[in-house]
């Protein structure tokens, strides 16, 4: 799998690789996040244009309080500040992998995105879901808002796997894997096209929106 503890170079020519940074967005005990990530980036992989950066929020130490504006972080923010925030600033897009706890997604994700700011903008997002019946289609939507406000740019299409219980293996890999490679491979292939554009935009004249 791809490393995560090196500091990423921003890459900005028009055929270097797309930085992709893949957030697993759920610490909670006895997750099946990292699974369904591992499975993820197992069928993204195969792509020679995308680089991926997995940030685990397991290993993100974000404390909740928050300076007020114009404040400094306390030096247990600015630790795990240091550690991620040039690794978001060097992407050129983003998937974030989420349940849904009670239609909703965790609050770690939450405060991590409100942790962040420039990193987000003008950028696309793409997503990973899995939960219940809906799959963690409820976490996506709220996901998508939150995104618009930050200038992001959401994928249509997303991967949802539905009732992880009974629709994943006890490795974290779907039982249907044909229909879920499938729909990785759609949003990969939006995700990719809106990286690169962005990409390029932003080289040409720095997003001021």
């Amino acid at each position: 799998m791809p490393a995560t503890e090196t500091t990423p170079t921003i890459s900005t020519g028009e055929d270097a690789p797309l930085r992709v940074a893949v957030i697993v967005g759920s610490v909670r005990e006895g997750r099946i996040g990292r699974a369904v990530t591992d499975w993820f980036l197992g069928t993204a992989e195969g792509d020679a244009g995308l680089n991926l950066d997995v940030i685990d929020l397991a290993d993100v130490d974000l404390p909740l309080v928050m300076p007020g504006w114009g404040g400094t972080p306390s030096p247990e923010a600015v630790a795990a500040l240091a550690d991620v925030t040039p690794r978001l600033a060097a992407a050129d897009a983003f998937v974030v992998v989420t349940p849904e706890y009670n239609h909703s997604f965790p609050a770690a994700l939450k405060n991590f995105i409100d942790w962040h700011y420039e990193q987000w903008r003008a950028k696309p997002v793409g997503f990973v879901s899995y939960g219940g019946l809906a799959g963690g289609l409820r976490a996506v939507e709220q996901l998508r808002l939150i995104f618009a406000e930050l200038h992001a740019m959401t994928m249509r299409d997303a991967v949802s796997l539905h009732g992880p219980w009974s629709g994943l293996t006890e490795d974290g890999t779907p039982r249907d894997e044909t229909v879920c490679e499938g729909a990785a491979k759609d949003m990969l292939g939006q995700l990719s096209w809106w990286g690169r554009a962005l990409r390029t935009a932003r080289a040409a004249r720095p997003y001021t929106g």
